[in-house]
This record gives C-alpha cells, sequence and structure tokens, in this order.
C-alpha cells in the first residue's frame, strides 16, 4: 500500500472536539500570539493542527497547533468566521511517538536570519511602507525595526526618522587623589 501524507486528508472539526495534550512545553509570548492571530486574521488558516484522535473519548489531542487552536477560542472573529471549525490533519501514532512528533514540529521551526530579515525591513521601505505597517504586519517593535535598519547601513531609511538632542553630560569635578 503506497503512504499517503496526513495532510492529503484533512478534516474539519469543531473546536469543542479538540483538545490540548498535557506535554506540550512550547510557549509564544504576547507579541508573538497578537502576530498569530493578525496572521490568522488576515490570511486565514493556512496550516492544519496536527491530532491524534482518541476513539475512546472521542476527540482530537493536538500534537502540533497549540496555539493556532488558542487563537479561535480567544478571539470571537474568528470563531465565528471559521464556524468553530479548524482543520485538523490526523496522526495516529502512539503516546511516545506523539511526544517526539510534538517537539520535532516546536523545534523544526527555526529562526529568522538577522540580515535576511533586515533585507526585508529595508525593501518594505523602498516600496513605501511606513515603521507603522512594518510594526503591525510582521509583528515588529519599533527597536527592532530600528535595528535591522541599521543593519543595512543605508541612511535613506532613516530620512523620516525624528531624532532628540544628544545627551550631554554634566561635568563634575571630583577628588581622586585618595585613591592614588
Amino acid at each position: 500500500m503506497e503512504y499517503k501524507s496526513p495532510v492529503y486528508q484533512i478534516i474539519q472539526v469543531p473546536i469543542e472536539k479538540i483538545k490540548p495534550n498535557t506535554y506540550n512545553p512550547n510557549a509564544v509570548a504576547p507579541p508573538e500570539m497578537r502576530l498569530l492571530y493578525e496572521s490568522i486574521k488576515i490570511d486565514g488558516y493556512t496550516m492544519p493542527i496536527v491530532c491524534y484522535y482518541s476513539k475512546e473519548n472521542d476527540v482530537y489531542v493536538i500534537v502540533d497547533g497549540f496555539h493556532r487552536y488558542r487563537v479561535m477560542l480567544e478571539h470571537p472573529d474568528i470563531y465565528e468566521r471559521e464556524k468553530g471549525m479548524l482543520p485538523v490533519s490526523v496522526i495516529d501514532k502512539s503516546l511516545d511517538q506523539r511526544m517526539a512528533s510534538t517537539i520535532r514540529h516546536n523545534r523544526a521551526r527555526g529562526s529568522h536570519n538577522v540580515d535576511l530579515m533586515s533585507n526585508i525591513v529595508k525593501e518594505l521601505h523602498e516600496l513605501g511602507r511606513s515603521d507603522a505597517w512594518i510594526s503591525k504586519h510582521l509583528g515588529m517593535d519599533r527597536d527592532e525595526i530600528l535595528r535591522l535598519k541599521q543593519i543595512t547601513g543605508l541612511a535613506a531609511l532613516f530620512k523620516d526618522v525624528k531624532f532628540g538632542e544628544a545627551w550631554r553630560p554634566v561635568e563634575e569635578e571630583e577628588d581622586y587623589s585618595d585613591m592614588i
């Protein structure tokens, strides 16, 4: 029999039949959760929730996608738009294999290369996107955008930045003779 990856058999499952697992060590900080919400709000669900179906409890236990699941739970606009249904990819594995799968999914997400991210910020700026637009759509705070702009070293990226006066230290005369 030919193997067929679970992603080719996505099903719609009511969120009420989906339950989190008890072993996922992954945590997402509030800024990234807001970005995930924005992503789902703008792009929709583009990746399914990976679950194991427990026949004895008639529930789908999350292996990967807990935070996508949380977005629907916490945002009525997403729940209503999706009619309370989540896309689910079902895997049939033992508990130990599901635990390993959760960790593989978490760790395989990778990280962003700073140089590539700074080039993206540069290109968005050249396309006329403001720092506020970049902040909202890429989930970055202004300091992160500034650091990425500094990496590219292009003065044009700073043409709209208002700079304050430089800090000037107060000159004090101190007697250091007792330290000699």
